[in-house]
């Protein structure tokens, strides 16, 4: 069942040490909707443009799946024959629950899901059409994250695409405080404490490491994509879309 999120109202044991385990888990759709401006509209609309550009008989990737929202939202909104979904994370309570959510679906004629416990790093991307990495990308090691686009890239057929999620800084210092404060505010009016604002920003300091949205179009073009928009932006959270 999923809890409402609490974990940094009170002093975390390691700081700057966030971890996808258990409790994570256990509050992430509450923890997710309430931090990301905009989750509930680009969770859905991946799903309309996943219909858009699926190819028959080809690959979905959604990967850093966590929950599943992503691949659930393809899952219902994709009509390409003999497609199917490919949903990777490498936590293995995240994978689990994702499994169990499947399990007790009632909804008949979905395309199937298939979960995949793995580093995202690792797994070959195949005939695909669609690849998904909804706030993902950011918790991959800079050093890495070309090599993983490339990889991508070569994966998707010609007229593929890819969605890329993320939190991003801006360049110019004012506007990047002005970004952070108005996110702060839409946190607080969530529910938020300033204290759990801090904490839990604190928790991600060293672990999500995020881009200027020019760098994220800049690797994009160098890893073989022929061209990128930004579609949506909320604050500091955008999404992009990179056709192969």
């Amino acid at each position: 069942m999923n809890q409402k999120d609490k974990l940094f109202d009170s002093k975390i044991t390691r700081p700057g040490d966030f971890v996808f385990d258990d409790r994570v888990v256990s509050v992430f759709p509450d923890m997710i909707n309430r931090s990301v401006p905009g989750y509930g509209q680009v969770v859905p609309m991946i799903g309309l443009l996943a219909r858009r550009y699926a190819q028959a008989n080809t690959n979905l990737y959604d990967l850093g799946c966590s929950l599943g929202a992503v691949s659930l939202a393809m899952a219902g909104a994709v009509r390409a024959a003999g497609a199917r979904i490919i949903a990777v994370d490498r936590s293995a309570g995240t994978i689990e629950r994702l499994k169990e959510i499947l399990d007790s679906s009632e909804e008949e004629g979905l395309l199937s899901v298939h979960p995949r416990q793995q580093d995202i790093l690792d797994t070959p991307i195949e005939n695909a059409s669609v690849a998904v990495l909804n706030y993902t990308l950011q918790f991959i090691e800079p050093a890495d994250r070309n090599g993983l686009l490339v990889k991508i890239a070569e994966g998707l057929n010609p007229g593929g695409i890819l969605v890329l999620s993320e939190k991003i800084h801006f360049e110019d210092p004012r506007e990047q405080e002005l970004q952070t404060t108005w996110h702060h505010d839409f946190k607080k009016a969530q529910g938020y404490s300033d204290l759990e604002i801090a904490r839990k920003r604190d928790a991600l300091e060293n672990v999500m490491k995020t881009d200027c949205l020019r760098l994220h179009n800049e690797r994009l073009k160098k890893a073989g994509f022929q061209r990128s928009y930004q579609w949506f932006q909320g604050f500091n959270f955008v999404s992009l879309i990179a056709f192969r």
